[in-house]
């Protein structure tokens, strides 16, 4: 990545808040609002900006909701514009650690992965000078707190960036409405305010998303999940019969279920976009008998038919069956089974028609049509009637693990140049 030329007052503001009188006493700067939109570049560039000129000898903290990720969306990004700038930075992956060296002065910043309630204990003992969040609302409270609490350096100060969730989401409630009371500094983006961002990519992202998504993602919007989950979908728009043979390559997505449903779907990859060509469905309740594994197997040989499987990705709670599945020969994958980030990349490759649901995916349709949210502090799928929609989660989250570097890697839409 070259060195950034230029950027928006909005984001130099967010770089250099911290230099003037005006913002002295505050404790924090808080960065949100839509995807794409530069904060996260301001953000890292601010926080190391200001962790150089004010310390030495410190210790910081730079926190993810993992590591990886970390690595990939604040150092990736910030590292190159800080070497161009003469500065020092020397990666000590070993220790989660990152060296920095600039006019004299040197300061460490460890990296931090906040993915569950457990983490908190990870962070715990140590003494810091400032805290950079990466996508704080997907953080666990717990974690954040503690983070916050181990600031105890004169000067410290925290720095929070994130896209919007729902609007019971505790950090919107206890930072962002609560932001002049707790003397943070907050700032709002929006695609606008990155210059990089060019107007034919911006048209792109606001066609690409929906309902809930558009709002929070294009709009930057603290707003509710409500109704339908892929709410732009109309078969009459979307569906389409199955392409013409010959078939460039096959999978097999696979929800397992004892006394739920279980649910496999067929889709053939034709010209780059994956069709769901068929698919088999066993409700045990219904049909008032449940099957075994070896059951199971026979009916995934069956819609196989024959053919060269590429791949089947199962749910992977369904630990005997996936032994059962690689015994006869099958190359298995164990399903990604992130939700949030799950439906997100569904719902992406969806409306871009990178995959596609045949006329003839009869559950899936029927199941697509009553998917709802349920709603709460954290947005989630009403578990009832989903096992077709689990399955083609998984699928669209094995191709974006398949093509991390592309278009629709993990995340990527919502996140790759924030």
């Amino acid at each position: 990545m070259g060195r950034v030329r230029r950027f928006s007052a909005k984001q130099r503001r967010a770089m250099t808040w911290w230099t003037g009188k005006r913002y002295e006493d505050y404790d924090a700067i808080i960065c949100d609002g839509a995807i794409r939109s530069g904060k996260t570049l301001a953000m890292g560039m601010g926080f190391f900006l200001w962790a150089m000129a004010r310390f030495n000898g410190e210790q910081f903290a730079l926190c993810g909701k993992t590591i990886s990720a970390l690595r990939r969306n604040v150092l990736a990004e910030v590292l190159p514009q800080l070497r161009a700038l003469g500065y020092r930075c020397e990666e000590r992956r070993s220790e989660n650690a990152l060296l920095v060296r600039w006019c004299g002065r040197e300061n460490r910043f460890f990296l931090y992965g906040g993915h569950d309630e457990s983490s908190a204990a990870l962070i715990q003992g140590v003494t810091l000078a400032g805290v950079l969040f990466d996508e704080v609302a997907l953080m666990p409270r717990s974690f954040v707190e503690q983070a916050g609490a181990r600031c105890s350096v004169a000067g410290s100060k925290l720095w929070f960036n994130c896209n919007p969730e729902g609007p019971q989401h505790w950090f919107y409630r206890e930072w962002i409405q609560r932001a002049e009371e707790r003397g943070a500094l907050y700032l709002h983006f929006t695609m606008a305010d990155n210059p990089g961002l060019s107007e034919r990519i911006r048209k792109r992202y606001e066609k690409t998303y929906s309902g809930m998504f558009y709002r929070r993602f294009v709009l930057g919007e603290w707003t509710a999940a409500q109704g339908l989950i892929y709410d732009f979908f109309s078969p009459e728009e979307y569906c389409c019969d199955a392409p013409e043979k010959p078939w460039e390559e096959l999978r097999i997505s696979v929800d397992y279920g004892t006394a739920n449903p279980t649910s496999f779907g067929l889709w053939a990859c034709k010209e780059g976009i994956w069709y769901r060509v068929e698919e088999y469905y066993y409700d045990s309740r219904t049909e008032g008998r449940q099957k075994t594994d070896a059951e199971y197997l026979e009916d995934l040989k069956a819609l196989a038919a024959g053919r060269e499987i590429e791949r089947v990705i199962v749910d992977p709670s369904a630990a005997s069956f996936i032994e059962c599945v690689r015994r006869a020969g099958f190359a298995v994958t164990r399903a990604d089974n992130r939700v949030s980030d799950g439906l997100r990349v569904t719902a992406d490759l969806l409306k871009r028609r990178k995959i596609v649901i045949c006329r003839s995916c009869t559950n899936c349709l029927r199941e697509m049509a009553g998917y709802v949210w349920e709603g709460g502090e954290h947005d989630a799928p009403r578990k009832e009637k989903d096992h077709a929609m689990d399955e083609m989660r998984y699928f669209a989250m094995s191709l974006a693990r398949g093509r991390q570097s592309g278009a629709f890697a993990i995340r990527s839409v919502e996140r790759r140049a924030r």
